[in-house]
């Protein structure tokens, strides 16, 4: 990935209320293409592609909407701990492109880039929560979110990384790479990665937005998170972990205090694509696939588990159970493979639950043990995360479920994030490699 260094020189006209100084990062010289950003955006503002962008501290997006064009490099400050923040009176319209990511990203060197080098993204909503008086207030005083606005929209996120992120302010409080907060189904979420990040990659508090094409890696948390009632939907998502520091694939709960509060988590999830680090040489890190807890429920279907050093699929808690036991935690053709083990056998679990996790994944319908055939996916430089030839994953060995026709899913017919075709079809991305090109998988 090239420095951050090398962007145009290209003037634009466009003026920001919230602009301090033009200065370069390295060097006292002026340089008219760092543009350093600080306080509250507060009327209509377009960032553009012949500027760098510098978040220094929280900067809130408020009364009004962010524009930002392809190719845009936007940077977190790491001694401010910038951070970017749209607050639920305000939008992010950040529309990339394959051959031109937004990208948000370290002010360190590469090479030197960590994670919680900076902040992140937050957006916030007025979707609805379960939380009491249906509103939350996020990590890091990152402000309040929720409402009784399903349909509600934060604008739109389409090719957008983010990258070595997830400043600490204090022990338990991180910031995750992209937190949705109360966002609605009207928010347009398609094609973004997060990487390197330290807590969370992506984590859902409530609301119901959708989100395609997702892709998270080197997270030292869970890669996907969700909470407090989220129920979206969600598509070709990716997780690879990196073994020295991880956490879940999913870690998915309804609510901490309350696992029974209403409206209960309960995504519906097609074609996931979740790699673990079996590797010990690289750490003891990346523990479980799927954690399904404190009261969630979920349709998760089409989708590959591998290389977890714990188990594949833990379901926990006694309210966990009891919306499995009534139908509310639907799992279908999911291929498990070289966890450790597998399937939860919950022998410790006090009280005892009904069942365990393995049996329930026994009567479930498909869900098997089986390589699915993937090319290189455990590769944390080049991996590729396409079925090989003839695969089970696609040669009808473990059947699929042909998604619901809502007009968010895509039929996918096979299991895993991406089908096998060498390059993405621009109308069908996930028939091929569709993470080609605007992806980052530099550890540093």
């Amino acid at each position: 990935m090239k420095d951050w260094m090398t962007s145009s020189n290209r003037r634009n006209t466009v003026m920001l209320p919230v602009v301090a100084i033009l200065v370069s990062l390295w060097a006292p010289m002026v340089r008219a293409d760092v543009v350093r950003v600080s306080g509250s955006i507060t009327s209509d503002t377009t960032w553009t592609a012949n500027h760098t962008y510098v978040l220094q501290g929280a900067v809130f997006v408020e009364n009004a909407s962010l524009s930002i064009e392809a190719g845009t490099r936007i940077i977190g400050e790491t001694a401010s701990n910038g951070t970017l923040v749209v607050a639920r009176t305000g939008q992010i319209f950040a529309r990339g492109r394959a051959d031109a990511p937004i990208v948000m990203t370290s002010d360190q060197p590469v090479g030197a880039r960590d994670r919680a080098d900076w902040g992140g993204l937050i957006i916030n909503g007025n979707a609805p929560l379960n939380v009491p008086g249906g509103e939350g207030i996020g990590e890091g005083d990152t402000g309040r979110f929720g409402g009784n606005n399903p349909d509600d929209s934060s604008g739109v996120l389409n090719y957008v990384r983010v990258e070595y992120a997830g400043t600490e302010f204090s022990p338990d409080n991180e910031l995750n790479g992209i937190a949705f907060q109360g966002v609605g189904r009207g928010t347009d979420v398609r094609f973004v990665q997060i990487h390197f990040n330290k807590d969370d990659g992506i984590e859902f508090f409530g609301g119901t937005v959708d989100v395609k094409y997702a892709v998270c890696t080197g997270i030292a948390d869970d890669s996907f998170d969700w909470t407090d009632g989220w129920q979206g939907r969600g598509q070709f998502w990716i997780a690879q972990q990196h073994g020295d520091d991880a956490d879940q694939g999913i870690e998915a709960d309804n609510n901490a205090e309350n696992n029974d509060l209403t409206p209960r988590s309960n995504p519906k999830l097609y074609n996931l694509t979740l790699i673990g680090d079996p590797d010990f040489e690289q750490g003891n890190e990346s523990d479980k696939g799927i954690l399904l807890r404190e009261g969630t429920a979920a349709q998760i279907k089409n989708s590959i588990i591998t290389g977890f050093k714990e188990e594949g699929l833990e379901i926990d808690d006694p309210a966990t159970f009891q919306i499995a036991a009534a139908g509310g935690i639907m799992l279908q053709s999911l291929i498990f493979w070289q966890n450790n083990p597998n399937f939860s056998d919950d022998s410790s679990e006090e009280p005892q639950p009904p069942f365990t996790t393995a049996e329930f994944a026994t009567r479930s319908r498909d869900v098997v043990v089986m390589d699915p055939g993937l090319r290189s996916p455990f590769d944390i430089v080049t991996p590729d995360f396409r079925p090989a030839p003839d695969a089970n994953a696609t040669n009808g060995t473990v059947p699929f479920v042909l998604p619901p026709n809502d007009g968010f899913f895509d039929p996918a017919r096979f299991i895993g994030a991406m089908g096998q075709a060498k390059e993405a079809d621009p109308d069908n991305p996930y028939l091929g490699n569709w993470v080609a090109g605007w992806t980052n998988f530099e550890p540093r």
